[in-house]
């Protein structure tokens, strides 16, 4: 038998619509053929083991003294805090290290005894967290 010839009786043919069964929705069609996850979650595992974090900078000498002297102009402005951009870090809560962030805002409150800065955005930064303070 020829190649041509194998599906000539039913090569013209209508295509088949079921009396009884709504045709599938491409969507439904494609899902059919979509991977199979065999272990669920373990490309999220594997993205989470990619992903970089940073070590917190131990901060010493100048630089303390430097960020102290902002914080204590901070302090003496009584309430009339001015915008400030704060470069702190925050911790990963999944693996060791984190990151360093920069906001930009005004400064809300400042408490000494809690050691927290807080910006009327509602973020609040603990001191030992911050790495720059920006007064602008």
């Amino acid at each position: 038998m020829k190649e041509t010839e194998r599906y000539d009786d039913i090569i013209n043919l209508p295509h088949h619509v079921s009396a009884n069964r709504n045709r599938m929705s491409i969507h439904d069609r494609a899902a059919q053929f979509s991977p199979f996850a065999a272990l669920k979650g373990y490309d999220d595992e594997i993205d989470e083991a990619a992903r970089l974090t940073e070590e917190r900078i131990e901060l010493e000498g100048a630089r303390v003294e430097e960020l102290n002297e902002k914080l204590l102009l901070l302090a003496e402005q009584k309430g009339a805090f001015p915008a400030v951009r704060i470069t702190y870090f925050c911790p990963d809560d999944k693996k060791s290290g984190g990151k360093y962030l920069s906001v930009f805002g005004r400064l809300k409150k400042l408490d000494v005894y809690n050691r927290t800065l807080t910006l009327e955005s509602g973020l609040c930064v603990s001191f030992d967290d911050v790495y720059d303070i920006e007064l602008h």
